[in-house]
């Protein structure tokens, strides 16, 4: 947020900074996905500061009274290590950089029910 200050008081700096998080996903290529025990607000608190050309996907736990294993809860609230895989592979499907096909692949394998109930309203 001092990065974001800096620029906004200085708009001629050429030599603003660079917020710690947009310094290391600019190390980095490709989508970014976010997942999270806590609701998807917490993971989407960095999303100004991931580089412009980057797609940032966030997937979290928003919903309430639930009580179980955590890997139950994860699965459950799709964010799991499939559904990561899964939003990866969407991203890079999305920006062409692979076949749509891949993502179908994928929940196949994964055995994801896409008519499963949305679990943000189960």
């Amino acid at each position: 947020m001092d990065c974001e200050r800096h620029s906004l008081l200085n708009p001629e700096d050429k030599k603003a900074p660079v917020p710690y998080v947009t310094q290391k996903l600019l190390e980095t290529s490709g989508p970014i996905v976010a997942s999270t025990d806590y609701v998807k607000a917490f993971a989407d608190q960095i999303r100004s500061f991931v580089p412009k050309d980057r797609t940032y996907r966030v997937l979290g736990t928003d919903g309430y009274g639930r009580s179980d294993y955590r890997y139950k809860l994860r699965e459950h609230f799709e964010v799991d290590r499939h559904f990561v895989v899964l939003s990866a592979l969407r991203a890079l499907a999305d920006e062409g950089k692979l076949p749509m096909s891949k993502v179908t692949d994928a929940i196949k394998k994964y055995g994801i029910n896409p008519n499963k109930a949305n679990p943000h309203h189960a």
